[in-house]
């Protein structure tokens, strides 16, 4: 097939109009399609190269978004492990073209061992600064680490969604700056040397230097845990001047991909398990001749100088100046939104938001924002501020999110900056589909189990007035101990917090000495109508609307389940709640494949012991089925060392 017949090809079955995106046609290059990856053990790296045809150098590139998707497979078993994988563009314009080998995303795998069949999650980012070599035939290599078996792996989807239209600013010229794997403390091979300056000279018409860059710490030397799970700074110079400085850790307990099969909450090195890395971006101005970029780390000297290494991936893009004065994008619209990568703000019932990136010269100080639900009448918002070039923000819009049953459209669009008329209006509206957040009875019972550490446990309810109307404190609370309270509340929306100082949740199944609990809510007849996530990191948020007649479900009723500890030496208890009898079985699993099942007859409401004393020490799946449909999954260690 000629490059013209796969180009024609790819638009008819890719491109669409994008109903939650700019308001423009969008095209859709997509190099992977649910491909099967797995590790390769003999030596830990395993290249995924693909094909894609994308617009030639006269077509106008606006936006290209980077999509990835990791599922389960269609016939192995889920990956375990965090590995970090590189996204690159390897070959430009065809087989036997010049390797580029540019990284363009990083994205670091969850522990997949608890998910099951039909499970994927879907994450992004923008590679626009890459649009003038994503062009005409380019070969994208995902490159997949680890030593897993090939017995699991991820079904792996690359979806490059290309909004057209005319640059904000126009890209020159790109280069590789530091790309590679530097030790990190070895007084024999400081990473200072390794770091050495990059000089550059800009060419014609260069005004602004954009430095872009991945990086992720790996190893683990002790007793300081470089450098994965130390922090420490970087600070990047320009012509000698600090234009750049970060604290090189990220906090994990947030992540909207919770719970996972493994140590997920760990906060890290600038990386969380699941977690396609969003890069860091420097922008300088840049005039004619020479000049320099330099990179500094904190001083550091290891105790093992094998363990501690900086992964460092960064390219120079060299742009001309933003081609107008006002120019503002609309980004994304947070809340409400379904799609999972912002589960941890949806459902709302007020108070939407959004992020908006200045694309024009001169700061964004004023901008008014429309929004509403489809079906409803709009409301605007003028919003002030002072956002330099290419600054985002996010941006609150106050209000009652209004809504109908079932799906509904969010629909928000951006105008007048700074008073003017925008240079183009092709990115300036979004639209969102959200689900309403859930009706509960306007009476309510609160039933909460303290695990062995309260202090770090926190509730809060709160109406649209941001009055607390609820709260229970850890600090005040004894351990293991449950406590009920009734609350009767008038009609309106509301919302309960869960939050964990430790960012470790209710339970964790490293930390045995945390113990378990749970926070559930009951109507006045006793049916539960919520149950929270234990194994939720820094915490959880239900939002929701009271109504006046509440019918809950009895023929779908709630099920909650809890095994404690899932650090197991020899026996471990399985909490059930169910409020009908039914056939149980428990199925203790390793990669996917049943090693005993347990059954138990009219199962109630109470405590299983099961014993596993017999089996090896090793890692096991636990899937829990009531009257043949499966209801939970969760992963336990069994072990004979200590544990947290």
């Amino acid at each position: 097939m000629n490059r013209k017949s796969i180009w024609l090809y790819l638009l008819l079955v890719c491109l669409s109009t994008s109903v939650l995106g700019q308001s423009t046609n969008t095209k859709h290059v997509i190099t992977h399609k649910r491909k099967t990856i797995t590790t390769k053990p003999a030596n830990g790296q395993n290249p995924y190269p693909a094909w894609g045809v994308f617009p030639n150098d006269d077509e106008q590139v606006r936006k290209i978004m980077m999509h990835v998707t990791l599922g389960t497979p269609d016939s192995i078993a889920t990956a375990h492990w965090d590995y970090c994988d590189h996204i690159t563009i390897r070959r430009v314009g065809g087989e036997h073209a010049e390797s580029k080998d540019i990284e363009i995303g990083r994205m670091l795998t969850p522990y997949g061992s608890v998910y099951s069949k039909g499970w994927e999650f879907k994450w992004s980012v923008d590679v626009t600064d890459f649009s003038m070599v994503l062009r005409d035939s380019v070969e994208i290599e995902y490159i997949h680490s680890g030593y897993e078996p090939t017995s699991v792996g991820w079904a792996l989807t690359i979806d490059f969604e290309i909004t057209p239209g005319p640059p904000h600013i126009q890209p020159l010229a790109i280069q590789n700056m530091w790309n590679g794997s530097y030790r990190y403390g070895d007084p024999e091979k400081p990473i200072e040397e390794e770091l050495g300056a990059k000089e550059f000279t800009p060419v014609k018409g260069c005004e602004v230097s954009r430095f872009r860059i991945q990086h992720t710490g790996h190893g683990m030397d002790q007793p300081k845990g470089c450098s994965e799970f130390c922090s420490r700074w970087r600070a990047i110079q320009f012509d000698g001047e600090e234009v750049h400085y970060r604290d090189l850790w990220k906090n994990c307990g947030d992540n909207p991909l919770y719970p996972q099969g493994g140590t997920w909450i760990f906060d890290r090195a600038l990386w969380c398990p699941g977690d396609l890395q969003q890069p860091d971006i420097v922008d300088v101005k840049t005039n004619q001749g020479k000049h320099q970029f330099t990179m500094t780390m904190e001083p550091y000297t290891a105790t093992n100088k094998n363990q501690p290494h900086e992964r460092i991936n960064s390219c120079l893009i060299q742009y001309s100046a933003p081609v107008n004065k006002h120019d503002v994008e609309l980004e994304a619209i947070i809340t409400p939104n379904d799609r999972p990568l912002y589960r941890r703000s949806n459902p709302r019932c007020y108070d939407a938001r959004v992020r908006i990136r200045n694309l024009g010269s001169e700061n964004l100080k004023s901008l008014t924002i429309v929004y509403g639900t489809e079906g409803f009448e709009t409301q605007v918002y003028k919003w002030k501020g002072d956002l330099p070039y290419y600054a985002s923000e996010e941006v609150t819009l106050a209000g009652i999110i209004k809504h109908s049953e079932g799906p509904n459209r969010f629909m928000v669009t951006c105008k007048k900056p700074n008073g003017r008329k925008d240079a183009w209006t092709g990115d300036n509206t979004l639209t969102s589909r959200f689900t309403p957040a859930k009706s509960l009875p306007k009476d309510l019972i609160v039933k909460y189990r303290t695990n062995f550490m309260p202090q770090d446990n926190d509730i809060n309810l709160v109406n649209f007035a941001g009055d607390t109307l609820f709260q229970k404190l850890g600090a005040s609370l004894a351990p293991d101990s449950i406590y009920t309270d009734t609350l009767h509340l008038p009609i309106g929306a509301y919302e309960m917090a869960l939050t964990d100082t430790a960012g470790n949740g209710l339970e964790f199944w490293f930390m045995k000495k945390q113990g378990t609990g749970y926070l559930r809510l009951f109507d006045m007849d006793g049916h539960m109508v919520h149950c929270f996530e234990n194994d939720c990191g820094d915490g959880e948020l239900l939002v929701f609307n009271t109504v006046d007649e509440f019918k809950t479900d009895v023929e779908n009723p709630l099920y909650d389940f809890i095994i404690y500890p899932r650090w197991v030496k020899d026996v471990f208890a399985l909490e059930v709640y169910t409020e009908r009898t039914e056939d149980m079985e428990v199925v203790i699993m390793t990669n996917g494949v049943p090693v005993e099942r347990h059954q138990y007859v009219k199962a109630k409401s109470g405590f299983y012991n099961i014993d596993i004393s017999h089996l090896k020490d090793q890692r096991y799946i636990v899937e829990i089925y009531m009257n043949g449909v499966r209801r939970y999954k969760a992963r336990i260690s069994k072990s004979q060392r200590d544990y947290y």
